[in-house]
């Protein structure tokens, strides 16, 4: 009894400092210090995208990742990307671990980002087909974890209506697999046609299945790249709005931070104001991508922006 005591301070005393910054919250806010803290309207995740530097540089592995979460960043809800672990779909022993690792550190993993598996809006009929046959196997990996959800992308090339229309066949297929296994699929703003945000819409509407849906991100609205610059971006208000309707999940992107802890390409108080008046309810995954910050202060920065304007809004 007493071991297990001594285990349950320990963990307490690690909770208490993990959300420490979110206690201090209503005096930073001016509140009175008797204000209780506000349960925010939605809950934070973190995205491994946000330690792919650290990731492919060997620093540390995709085992690793929910237990620095958690034990660095204070985070309890973890979202996964393929790439990371892609020769390990299908093996079983190192799920487990995986699952392991989460269950041991109170950490729940919500979805797996794939981009490894083929375009699902390939405008050839058999190559999409393949690709929708990749994913199965993600559909079941995010099941076993406990996941709710795996992030596609609707990539395809030719023209935007032929691209729509294989994209609706794409993913209403995957879609119609995913549900036998109560799993959600979910579309990224992420490049081309899929950061238009009223294409992207009328994909939805198109696909019409309750476990399709989308994940806008706030960063992810450039249309034309070219030479590794954005020669044509989407306003990205206008397609956050668009694609809230059909939301089972949003995308905190951030780049870059002013003195004020404020990021200084998105407004996220006008962009949490638009996620909240849509209605939605649920994960908010952190994606730093910035290069001034390390991965881990971009992170806790993206942490305590979150923290503070969600307080404010909720």
């Amino acid at each position: 009894m007493h071991s297990k005591r001594r285990d349950f301070i320990k963990q307490l005393g690690q909770l208490t400092a993990g959300i420490g910054v979110f206690t201090a919250l209503p005096q930073s806010l001016s509140a009175s210090a008797t204000t209780p803290t506000k349960k925010m309207f939605f809950e934070i995740s973190l995205a491994e995208w946000s330690l792919h530097k650290s990731l492919n540089a060997k620093k540390m592995t995709n085992l690793d990742f929910p237990v620095m979460a958690k034990k660095d960043f204070g985070i309890s809800i973890v979202e996964y990307v393929d790439q990371f672990f892609k020769d390990k779909a299908k093996d079983m022993t190192y799920l487990k671990e995986l699952k392991q690792r989460c269950n041991d550190n109170g950490v729940r993993s919500n979805l797996i980002m794939i981009d490894t598996a083929g375009h699902l809006a390939d405008t050839d009929k058999a190559r999409r087909t393949q690709a929708i046959e990749n994913h199965y196997q993600w559909v079941e990996a995010a099941k076993f974890l406990g996941c709710q959800t795996i992030r596609v992308n609707a990539a395809g090339e030719g023209t935007p209506e032929a691209v729509k229309a294989a994209a609706i066949d794409g993913l209403g297929r995957l879609s119609e697999f995913a549900a036998k296994h109560n799993i959600n699929v979910i579309v990224e703003n992420h490049g081309g046609n899929s950061s238009n945000g009223q294409w992207l819409a009328s994909v939805m509407k198109g696909v019409n299945m309750k476990n399709c849906g989308t994940l806008p991100d706030f960063g992810n609205f450039c249309i034309k790249r070219a030479n590794d610059k954005c020669q044509e971006e989407y306003d990205r208000y206008k397609g956050v709005k668009e694609l809230m309707p059909f939301a089972k999940g949003v995308s905190a992107k951030t780049h870059d931070f002013d003195a004020s802890g404020n990021e200084t390409h998105t407004d996220y108080a006008k962009m949490l104001k638009i996620v909240k008046d849509s209605g939605w309810r649920g994960i908010m995954g952190i994606e730093y991508e910035g290069s001034t910050l390390s991965e881990e202060e971009g992170i806790r920065k993206t942490k305590a922006l979150l923290e503070r304007v969600g307080a404010q809004l909720s």
